[in-house]
């Protein structure tokens, strides 16, 4: 106690107190501040990046992923899918891909892709905006017989598209399937949204 009768200790000791509940009073004020300066969730799905590990992914399969609201769809193609894909050209609307809006530089190639045996597609009609299905399935009596070598069916209007995201003559749909920008991080991650060409 000093000699005008105060206890310092206990002073000492209000003012820490007073000082701690201050400390967290700013701290709840000051975080929904800052919390506002970050993007939403709504604000992230418009338009962020989204990874895609591919490493359990096998040869005829397909990884479903969202990008900006979007299914994005990532194919493994087999080698017979590749080998297929040249004897298709005369069914199909732009065969060479060269509505240049469809798909970035670095995929404007017989593959629609960077690494061949893999295509990534928006899986969008460009007809009307539904989601095709997808169709491996070769030879499928419904979409044409051993003309089908696999690819994606639009269940609305009757579109089709080949495994490489080119669209049939003759359907509804008047462009091929859009493919996204995006590069890979590793051999089995890839990242929707970034371009970053064909390195």
């Amino acid at each position: 106690m000093s000699a005008d009768g105060v206890d310092l200790k206990k002073r000492r000791t209000l003012t820490a107190a007073t000082s701690v509940v201050g400390a967290v009073g700013a701290g709840f004020v000051v975080y929904p501040f800052l919390a506002a300066w970050a993007p939403s969730e709504k604000a992230k799905a418009a338009g962020a990046p989204v990874e895609a590990d591919i490493s359990k992914l096998e040869p005829g399969q397909m990884l479903r992923v969202k990008w900006r609201g979007k299914p994005v769809w990532i194919v493994y193609r087999t080698e017979q899918n590749l080998n297929d894909l040249s004897s298709l050209d005369g069914e199909l609307l732009d065969p060479a891909s060269e509505d240049a809006g469809q798909q970035p530089d670095y995929c404007q190639n017989p593959t629609r892709s960077i690494k061949e045996k893999y295509l990534v597609a928006v899986g969008i009609c460009t007809h009307l905006g539904c989601s095709p299905t997808y169709r491996p399935d070769l030879g499928a009596a419904d979409l044409g017989g051993d003309a089908w070598k696999g690819g994606f069916f639009c269940p609305c209007h009757g579109s089709k598209f080949d495994l490489a995201g080119r669209v049939y003559s003759g359907v509804p749909a008047p462009k091929n399937l859009e493919i996204p920008p995006y590069h890979y991080l590793t051999d089995t991650t890839i990242l929707v949204g970034v371009d970053k060409g064909a390195a």
